[in-house]
C-alpha cells in the first residue's frame, strides 16, 4: 500500500448515518443458469459515499443496475428513500447513472449536454441556464460550456457527466466505474476531485470498481463482493486492517500467510520491518534476501525465511540489495485473523 494511501485511511472522516436512503432485502437475479446476486442485504446511508467493490462477475454491478432500474430482480425488493422500487422503470427513480464511456451526445455542446434532462423536464429556460451553470461551476468547467465533447479532454468529458447526472439533484447518484478510462495520473486526480464534490454537495455516491486502492481512498464504507453477495461491510479501515474472509484479505491490499507457533497468521507487507540486524516488534524472523523491486515511493521486498516460506515487505528506503541476510520484524498486534 502507497505512503499516500496510507494516510488516507488515517485522516479519512466516516460519515454519521443519519438516515437510510436505500434499503436493498435479499435481492436476487439469475442469467441463466449464472446466480448473479444472491440475495443480497444491504442498508446505505443519505450523504454517504458507498463503494461496491469486487472483481468480475461479483455482482456489484448487477446490484448498481437494479437499483438504478436497468435490469429488475427476480426477488427481493430495493427502497429509494422509503418507497418499493423494485420494479419501477428508471425514470420513476430518483437516481442518476454515471457511466464508463459518459454517454455524452456528440452534436451539443457541454451546456445543451448537461440542460437536456432539464430540458425534457419542462423545467423553465432561466432556472434551466442558472442550473446547468451552477453544475459547470461544481465541477470546475466554468467557461467551457459552449465546448463540444471532441473538444474536450477524458477528465473534462467525466466532469461533464458528473453535471448532467447532477443538474436533476437526484437522491442518489450512481456511478457504474467512471474513471476506467483514464490514465493513472488523471484517475488519481479525479479520485480526490469525486470525493470533494461528493462532500460539497452531499448526495448519496454509489460506486462500482474493482480498484481495491480506489475505493480504499474515496469511500466511507465498502461493500466486498464475491460471488453474488457481500463478504464484508466496513469503514476502509475495517476492510484493509481486519478483513473477515479469506478473500477479503487477498483481494483487499497484500496479504503474508505465515505459519508461526503451529498457526496461520496474516499480516500486510507494510507492517513489516525489514533490516540487516535491527530487531522491532515481539515478532522476528531471520532470512535472506531473494528479490527486490523498486515500485516508486518504496522498495517492495521479496525475502526467504528460516520458516521456509517467503515473505514480502515493502520499505521506503533501498538500502538493502538481493543477497544480504536480514531480519524481519513486527508487532504482533498488527496480525490478523481470518475466519
Amino acid at each position: 500500500m502507497s505512503q499516500t494511501l496510507r494516510k488516507t485511511l488515517e485522516f479519512i472522516s466516516v460519515v454519521e448515518p443519519a438516515s437510510v436512503i436505500v434499503s436493498i432485502r435479499n435481492l436476487s437475479r439469475t442469467f441463466g443458469s449464472v446466480k448473479a446476486v444472491d440475495g443480497v442485504n444491504l442498508d446505505i446511508y443519505s450523504g454517504e459515499f458507498l463503494t461496491l467493490l469486487g472483481p468480475s462477475g461479483s455482482g456489484k454491478t448487477t446490484v448498481l443496475r437494479m437499483i438504478a432500474g436497468f435490469e429488475k430482480p427476480d426477488s427481493g425488493t430495493i427502497e429509494l428513500g422509503g418507497r418499493d422500487v423494485s420494479q419501477l422503470p428508471p425514470y420513476e427513480r430518483d437516481v442518476n447513472t454515471v457511466f464508463q464511456d459518459y454517454a455524452l451526445f456528440p452534436h451539443m455542446d457541454v451546456i445543451s449536454n448537461i440542460g437536456y434532462g432539464l430540458r425534457v423536464a419542462g423545467v423553465a429556460k432561466e432556472e434551466r441556464i442558472a442550473r446547468t451553470e451552477k453544475a459547470l461551476e461544481q465541477v470546475r468547467l466554468t467557461g467551457y460550456g459552449d465546448r463540444k465533447p471532441a473538444e474536450l479532454s477524458g477528465g473534462q468529458r467525466q466532469r461533464v457527466a458528473l453535471a448532467r447526472a447532477l443538474v436533476n439533484r437526484p437522491s442518489v447518484l450512481l456511478l457504474d466505474e467512471p474513471l476506467g478510462a483514464l490514465d493513472l495520473k488523471l484517475r488519481e486526480q479525479m479520485q480526490i476531485e469525486l470525493k470533494e464534490l461528493q462532500r460539497e454537495v452531499g448526495i448519496t455516491f454509489i460506486f462500482v470498481t474493482h480498484d481495491q486502492e480506489e475505493a480504499l481512498t474515496m469511500s466511507d464504507r465498502i461493500a466486498v463482493f464475491n460471488l453474488g453477495n457481500i463478504e464484508q461491510l466496513g469503514t476502509p479501515r475495517e476492510v484493509y486492517e481486519n478483513p473477515q474472509s479469506p478473500f477479503v484479505s487477498e483481494f483487499v491490499g497484500q496479504t503474508n500467510k505465515i505459519t508461526m507457533d503451529g498457526r496461520q497468521i496474516n499480516i500486510r507487507p507494510e507492517f513489516i520491518t525489514v533490516s540487516k540486524s535491527a530487531e522491532r516488534g515481539d515478532r522476528i524472523v531471520k532470512g535472506k534476501l531473494h528479490d527486490a523491486i523498486f515500485v516508486g515511493a518504496t522498495t517492495r521486498y521479496l525475502v526467504d525465511t528460516e520458516l521456509g516460506e517467503s515473505i514480502i515487505s515493502t520499505d521506503p528506503s533501498g538500502l538493502l540489495d538481493v543477497g544480504d541476510d536480514v531480519v524481519l520484524s513486527w508487532e504482533s498486534e498488527k496480525e490478523f485473523l481470518v475466519k
